[in-house]
C-alpha cells in the first residue's frame, strides 16, 4: 500500500493560492482517472483505491499547513505505511513555476506543511513532488506570496507541471519500489 499526500490549506479563501498546490495537484490527478476524494478519514478528505495493480491511498489534510503532520502520521501509522511508500506533493518557491521534481529526504526548506511532517514522524525520509510557483516579486513576502490566488495563465503553467508529476507518479511512484534520491520530472 502507498500513500499519496496533497497538501494545502483548507477552506473556500485558499482554495486557488499558490499553497494549494498539492491539493490543486491532487484533485486533478484523481480527476483525471475518473476518480474523487468523497469520504473522510484521518480527519480529512481520503480515498483507498488501486491503481497500476497497487493499492493507494490519498489524503487531503483538512487542518491548516503548519498542522498537517498530524493527519499523516495518524493515515501512516494506521495503515502501517513505511516511509518509502509515502509521497508528498508540495508547492515549492525555489523551483521555477511549471516545473516539477521528485526529491527523497532532505529538510522542509522552510515549508510549514513538510515542517509539520517531518515532526510528526520524526523522519524526513519520504519521497516528495515539488510543484513549482516561483520566487515571489522583489518586496514580496513568501508568506504572502504563496496565499496569493494564481492568475488564469499561472493555472495553465500549473497545469503543466501538474502533468510531469502524474507522468512520475504513475510511471515511477505507483510502479517502481526504490526510486532514488532527486530527479527532474
Amino acid at each position: 500500500m502507498k500513500l499519496v499526500v496533497g497538501l494545502g490549506n483548507p477552506g473556500a479563501r485558499y482554495k486557488n493560492t499558490r499553497h494549494n498546490a498539492g491539493f490543486m495537484a491532487l484533485d486533478s490527478f484523481l480527476r483525471q482517472r475518473g476518480l474523487a476524494i468523497s469520504g473522510g478519514k484521518f480527519q480529512s478528505p481520503f480515498l483507498s483505491t488501486h491503481l497500476l495493480g497497487q493499492g493507494v491511498a490519498f489524503i487531503k489534510p483538512a487542518l491548516y499547513m503548519n498542522l498537517s503532520g498530524g493527519p499523516v502520521k495518524q493515515a501512516v501509522n494506521s495503515m502501517g505505511i513505511g516511509i518509502e511508500d509515502l509521497l508528498v506533493m508540495h508547492d515549492d518557491i525555489d523551483i521555477a513555476l511549471g516545473e516539477a521534481r521528485y526529491k527523497t529526504g532532505g529538510g522542509h526548506g522552510g515549508h510549514n506543511g513538510l515542517k509539520s511532517i517531518i515532526a510528526e514522524l520524526g523522519d524526513a525520509g519520504f519521497n516528495r513532488i515539488r510543484i513549482g510557483v516561483s520566487r515571489p516579486p522583489e518586496g514580496v513576502q513568501a508568506s504572502d506570496y504563496v496565499l496569493d490566488e494564481v492568475s488564469r495563465d499561472e493555472m495553465d503553467a500549473l497545469a503543466g507541471a501538474f502533468e510531469k508529476a502524474f507522468d512520475f507518479l504513475e510511471k515511477r511512484f505507483l510502479a517502481e519500489p526504490n526510486l532514488g534520491n532527486a530527479a527532474s520530472i
